[in-house]
C-alpha cells in the first residue's frame, strides 16, 4: 500500500551561510528571509503542510539558532519541526547523511533557499511506488527551462522512452535538454544507500546529490520526473530579495502588503511595496517598489524606493529595473 501524506516526512535544508547575501545573512539565516511578509521556510512549511505532512525535519547550520527561534516545535504552523545541525556545508548529500538515522519513511526534499511555484506537488506522491524494485524510488520536480544560462547553473534531467531518469549533469557545458532540476525532490529511504557512496566532487569540492542520484539510477532504481515547477526563485544576491518580493506582490495580485501594526503618517503614498511590522514613518512621503523590514524607522523627507530597509541597512536594487 502506497504511503498516505501524513505518513511521510518532509525535510529542509537550511544551513547555508548565504555569503553572497551580505549584509542580511550577518543577521538572518537565508531561509527566513522575507516573501511576501513571512519567512521563505514558513511558505515551504506551509506547502508541506497542504500536503498532509505533518513531521519537518529541518538542518541547520549558518545562525541556526534562529530558525528555531523563529519556528520553535513548528506547533504554530501546524507542525512538528525537528532541527538537524550540519557543521560543515558540504553539499546537499552530505546534509542528508546527518538525517539518516532519522529517516524511516519516504520523503519531500525542499532546498530552504528556493522560492517555489508549482502545480499539483501531489503527482510526485501518487508515482511513487510500493517500495518493490521495480516501482518508482524517486521523483525529481522539474520545469522546462528556456534560458540557457539557468540551465548551466543548475541540473538537467534526461528521461528515456519509458519515462525513467537515465541520467542527471550538474551545470552541464553544453545542455542536451531544456528539463532543468528545481531543488524539489521525493526520495525512498533506499536513496541513503546511495549517499553513503557518493564521493566528493572535485567541481566544488562538496558531496551532490545529482551524483547520489546517479548512483541510484545505476543501481537499478526507477527514478521519475515530475513537471510541477512553474517557478524556481533563487535567493542568490541581495536585489533578488526585493525582485522575488515584487514578483509575490504581483502573483498575489496586490499591489502592497502592510503590517496591521505599521505607523505611517496621513499623506504617505505606497505602492508595490512590503512594509513590515513595527515599522516607522516619520514624515509623509512615496514609498514604491520597496521592501521594509520589521522595526526599521524611517526619518528622511524624501521617496523610498527601489530599496530594501532594514534597522541597520539600506540596500539599493535600482539595477533591477534598468532596461
Amino acid at each position: 500500500m502506497k504511503a498516505h501524506p501524513s505518513d511521510l516526512l518532509g525535510v529542509i535544508l537550511a544551513a547555508g551561510k548565504g555569503t553572497r547575501m551580505l549584509p542580511f545573512s550577518e543577521s538572518y539565516p537565508k531561509p527566513i528571509l522575507p516573501i511576501g511578509g513571512k519567512p521563505l521556510l514558513v511558505h515551504q512549511i506551509e506547502a508541506m503542510r497542504e500536503l498532509g505532512i505533518r513531521d519537518v525535519i529541518i538542518v541547520i547550520g549558518h545562525l541556526g539558532y534562529e530558525i528555531v527561534r523563529l519556528l520553535g516545535d513548528g506547533s504554530g504552523l501546524g507542525v512538528r519541526l525537528r532541527y538537524v545541525e550540519q557543521e560543515e556545508t558540504l553539499g546537499i548529500a552530505h546534509a542528508l547523511s546527518k538525517i539518516e538515522r532519522m529517516v524511516d519513511r519516504p520523503f519531500f526534499l525542499f532546498l530552504g533557499d528556493i522560492f517555489f511555484e508549482t502545480d499539483d506537488l501531489g503527482q510526485m506522491l501518487e508515482r511513487m511506488g510500493d517500495g518493490g524494485r521495480d516501482d518508482t524510488a524517486a521523483v525529481l520536480a522539474v520545469k522546462r527551462e528556456t534560458d540557457r544560462e539557468a540551465i548551466m547553473r543548475n541540473f538537467v534531467v534526461h528521461v528515456g522512452e519509458d519515462g525513467r531518469v537515465t541520467r542527471v549533469v550538474e551545470k552541464p557545458r553544453r545542455p542536451r535538454t531544456d528539463l532543468k532540476g528545481c531543488g524539489l525532490y521525493f526520495f525512498d529511504v533506499a536513496i541513503f544507500d546511495a549517499i553513503r557512496r557518493t564521493p566528493r566532487t572535485a567541481m566544488r569540492d562538496e558531496y551532490e546529490i545529482t551524483d547520489s542520484i546517479q548512483i541510484f539510477i545505476d543501481d537499478g532504481w526507477r527514478v521519475e520526473a515530475a513537471e510541477v515547477v512553474r517557478e524556481d526563485l533563487n535567493l542568490s544576491f541581495p536585489s533578488d530579495l526585493l525582485a522575488l518580493n515584487l514578483h509575490y506582490l504581483r502573483m498575489s495580485g496586490q499591489d502592497k502588503i502592510i503590517a496591521t501594526d505599521v505607523d505611517l503618517p496621513e499623506g504617505t503614498e505606497v505602492s508595490e511595496s512590503i512594509i513590515m511590522e513595527g515599522v516607522r514613518v516619520l514624515h509623509p512621503i512615496r514609498i514604491e517598489k520597496a521592501l521594509i523590514f520589521p522595526g526599521t524607522v524611517i526619518d528622511r523627507m524624501g521617496p523610498v524606493e527601489k530599496v530594501i530597509l532594514t534597522p541597520g541597512h539600506e540596500v539599493h536594487c535600482a539595477s533591477l529595473f534598468q532596461t
